[in-house]
């Protein structure tokens, strides 16, 4: 049945892009199996990403947060395809007929033409006042509206073209204000690592409990008990 529901959203990913233009990314992902992926996607040039890509770190992490029991949709929240090249995305949940995740369709919003647009109208009518205007102008988006109080604060988003990417980037985000060293960390320390790789959905992709624990140097067992613990 989701299949035969995922299918009826493919022909809605072309029809959207061919609709709302080269600066609109549209990506079908199904995540009926782990990590899900990619399977329809338009105007890919936005992200480079292809069908079989995995699904992003930003969707693992509203899928950890069961963000889709409270919200049918998020919108408007900022994601980087890389450094410097920020996008707007929405993310429509596609559930089954229990009200289970099965897919997402995202909608991501190129607006780096029209940035450059107004910089050039900027440049023509003030262009000793550019440099100043330009400054002001912020690259934030707006946040996430309607957001389940379980969401993760961030919903900064990249995307990796492979599982092992994505694990790697969500552990370099959950150890990157650590000063001490990954080997002299004690038992809290790890099991609040291993809290914050659960709510960036890394133990929903195949293969998660033994990169944390090969990562965090211990045992498959002992990152069970720090999730079990976790639950407790």
């Amino acid at each position: 049945m989701s299949n035969t529901i995922l299918e009826q959203y493919k022909i809605l990913v072309d029809f959207l892009g061919k609709a709302l233009g080269p600066d609109y990314e549209i990506v079908l992902h199904d995540i009926t199996s782990e990590p899900g992926q990619i399977i329809a996607i338009a105007n890919s040039h936005i992200s480079d990403r292809t069908i079989g890509n995995p699904t992003t770190n930003a969707a693992l992490q509203m899928l950890a947060a069961n963000s889709y029991k409270t919200n049918d949709f998020l919108f408007n929240y900022p994601v980087a395809a890389d450094e410097n090249h920020i996008l707007r995305a929405s993310t429509l949940f596609i559930k089954d007929e229990e009200g289970n995740p099965i897919g997402l369709l995202g909608i991501n919003f190129d607006d780096s033409r029209y940035r450059n647009l107004c910089d050039k109208l900027l440049l023509s009518l003030h262009p000793d006042e550019f440099s100043q205007a330009k400054n002001s102008l912020s690259l934030e988006s707006p946040a996430p509206a309607e957001v389940s109080p379980k969401q993760p604060d961030s919903l900064k988003e990249d995307f990796p073209m492979d599982i092992s990417a994505l694990m790697q980037k969500a552990f370099d985000s959950a150890t990157s204000s650590l000063d001490t060293p990954i080997d002299r960390l004690n038992q809290q320390e790890k099991r609040d690592i291993v809290q914050k790789l659960q709510e960036r959905g890394v133990f929903k992709l195949k293969g998660g409990i033994a990169f944390a624990a090969k990562n965090l140097s211990c045992s498959p067992a002992t990152v069970y008990r720090y999730l079990g613990d976790l639950e407790n």
